[in-house]
């Protein structure tokens, strides 16, 4: 029989101390060693966002400062998040004292809810280039981009900070032994959390995709019926665009509510009983790894990202003037 690794308890000195999911050496090590490549994963592709849109001028849009922000959040998710919540999950035991469990908490749903704003700041943004062409540059200026991004990060410390103000105040309450964090939030405000933080972020996401897509789509049947009596060669292009238009908003909406529809689902669908902490755990990371998508589906789809890629990695940066390539 293969060894397991640590003891039965959490802190076999106490005797208040949680019991703890023994496993296999092999298993735990396997399972640390996926928690930290998807966390240097997150870490460095939203590195490469965060570098690319602020070294190259040209990639200094209000559009392109969303997507860093977003990256921003997202770099955080990979940096503080996954590594405490992977410590977490592995041990099955709560090491990191009464400060941390009623801080992480609250940095996590910070975070994902930010990230989660941040998605639906940008579909608004979409929905006003391709529905609104004529005003939407009077309307998605710098100023007004970063005050949406001030406003974002802002409500999502202070409306977390009012759900979890109970457990931050007392970690402690709800744990039957050394060695538990649980977070417990009232039906009513659990309701309201779950309305504020999936139902109607998703609602407003689906919605605007859905008319950008109608529009989009409408717009190059038109330009297509024009060049087919013209040009056959503008009439194929036309047809590459639409499937890619149609792949590209598909793949931004799924994912997103792959991601994020597991860990709502027990609520959403009424279960009583609270799922086991295997479970948990795991929809915990499905949800997490959006983070790590998000640089995938929000800047690898953009041309200019793969040629900012080129630049950085042939350390053409180093030469003078980089800032200046152009990459768009």
């Amino acid at each position: 029989m293969e060894a397991t690794a640590g003891s039965s308890l959490c802190f076999p000195n106490l005797n208040s101390s949680c019991r703890r999911l023994l496993r296999p050496q092999s298993e735990t090590n396997l399972l640390y060693t996926l928690v930290a490549f998807v966390s240097l994963i997150t870490v460095t592709l939203n590195l490469i966002v965060i570098f690319s849109i602020s070294h190259f001028r040209q990639l200094q849009t209000p559009t392109n400062n969303l997507l860093l922000s977003l990256a921003v959040c997202d770099l955080l998710v990979g940096l503080l998040v996954m590594p405490v919540e992977g410590l977490h999950h592995i041990e099955t035991c709560w090491l990191l004292g009464r400060l941390m469990c009623a801080m992480s908490p609250y940095l996590f749903y910070c975070l994902i809810s930010t990230s989660l704003g941040h998605m639906v700041l940008i579909s608004i943004v979409r929905y006003l280039t391709i529905c609104d062409p004529l005003q939407h540059c009077s309307k998605i200026t710098m100023t007004n981009v970063n005050i949406c991004i001030f406003v974002c990060w802002a409500s999502s410390l202070l409306y977390n900070g009012l759900i979890l103000m109970e457990h931050m105040g007392n970690p402690d309450k709800f744990s039957s032994c050394h060695g538990e964090c649980v977070v417990v939030v009232s039906y009513i405000p659990g309701t309201i959390d779950l309305f504020v933080s999936f139902v109607a972020p998703c609602t407003v996401m689906v919605v605007l995709y859905m008319k950008v897509f109608v529009v989009a789509v409408t717009q190059v049947r038109v330009i297509q019926s024009q060049s087919v009596s013209t040009n056959v060669e503008a009439a194929s292009t036309a047809r590459t665009s639409q499937r890619k238009a149609a792949r590209t908003l598909g793949i931004l909406v799924v994912v997103f509510l792959m991601c994020f529809c597991p860990f709502f689902y027990p609520t959403l669908a009424g279960v009583e009983s609270p799922i086991s902490m295997y479970c948990y755990s795991i929809l915990s990371w499905i949800m997490l790894l959006n983070s790590c998508l998000n640089p995938l589906i929000y800047a690898l789809f953009y041309p200019w990202f793969r040629k900012a890629v080129k630049v950085i990695f042939m350390l053409r940066i180093l030469q003078a003037h980089s800032r200046d390539v152009t990459v768009m």
